[in-house]
């Protein structure tokens, strides 16, 4: 298959964040014999190679060809001077083993000092992680800038498509005041606890295709005490109502109500049960009054917020949607 616009991204894309680096290979593999054709990476993920010699597995074992694959990856905050974005995708191209990713995203509105390849990579967080007070060092980058950077990555057709992710309105207003080539994507965490109900709107309105991360809530916070337990969607009420009135999982209601409204997802699992659960939510039909109650049960809740984890694992106050 060929993709040949923006609209053509599979709807479940398979998250590879915090996915270790030795078993990144073989889930990939089981991901792309499962059905999966959608695979969001980053740099900072620190395990791209390991995702590459997965796809690389499938392809020699013929179970899809590149063009059956949707891969999208992210331009980390250490790169967002000019002169590094094109270093940081070629970089992320040899890990995948690819000559083009379907879709480059900025990763976060935030420019750091620049680390060097030899130095540290992936570089996460600190500039420096061996001083006594290690920290966050912000670079003086206008995110024009870095769009134009990302702009010439796609008429090079390093990138098919570009966007950006953990973008504000505001940002993504100003954005569009100054870019030649429009955002085609916005990816950002969405779910019931935090709907994002305007930000959805608002790229739409742009033309955007919207992608949700953490679709499921707090699961991916957990482990990380970033959420308790007991903030699961999956042990919500309305959604276990619901799940058990259409004879589903509460996650496949919960990525149902988010294909419903329009959005992808990137969703992870290591068990091949799940795997299909998640794909099969595709086929879920909600209606409207079933919709309408998932998405009365937004709290706000954000769980990936540089304005809390920053300071609290970086040292660095840097909230960006206040």
């Amino acid at each position: 298959m060929t993709y040949n616009s923006i609209e053509d991204i599979p709807r479940i894309g398979f998250g590879l964040w915090k996915i270790p680096r030795n078993l990144c290979s073989d889930l990939v593999y089981k991901a792309i014999k499962s059905g999966y054709r959608h695979f969001d990476s980053a740099s900072d993920y620190g395990n791209e190679r390991e995702v590459g010699e997965g796809i690389k597995n499938a392809i020699d074992d013929g179970l899809c060809e590149r063009e059956d694959l949707w891969l999208t990856s992210k331009l980390w905050n250490t790169y967002h001077h000019p002169s590094h974005a094109k270093l940081a995708l070629e970089k992320t191209l040899y890990d995948l083993q690819l000559d083009y990713l379907d879709l480059y995203l900025i990763h976060f509105p935030i420019s750091l000092k620049f680390v060097p390849f030899e130095e540290r990579y992936p570089p996460e967080w600190f500039y420096d992680p061996n001083t006594p007070e290690p920290a966050m060092a912000p670079a003086r980058v206008p995110l024009s800038d870095t769009w134009q950077a990302m702009e010439g990555l796609k008429r090079e057709k390093l990138a098919r498509h570009i966007g950006i992710c953990n973008y504000s309105s505001a940002l993504l207003h100003d954005l569009m005041n100054y870019c030649e080539t429009k955002p085609e994507v916005l990816q950002i965490e969405a779910h019931p606890y935090h709907t994002q109900e305007k930000l959805v709107r608002l790229a739409k309105n742009y033309g955007m295709e919207v992608t949700a991360f953490s679709p499921l809530g707090s699961l991916s916070y957990e482990e990380m005490g970033g959420a308790e337990h007991s903030e699961s969607l999956l042990f919500n009420e309305t959604i276990q109502k619901i799940a058990g009135s259409l004879q589903a999982t509460p996650a496949q209601v919960v990525l149902g109500w988010a294909l419903s409204r329009g959005t992808s997802v990137v969703v992870k699992s290591s068990s091949n049960r799940r795997m299909l659960e998640n794909l099969n939510s595709a086929t879920l039909k909600l209606d409207q009054a079933a919709m309408d109650a998932i998405s009365q049960l937004n709290r706000n809740k954000r769980y990936n917020d540089p304005g809390v984890f920053c300071e609290d694992a970086f040292n660095t106050f840097y909230p960006i949607y206040e």
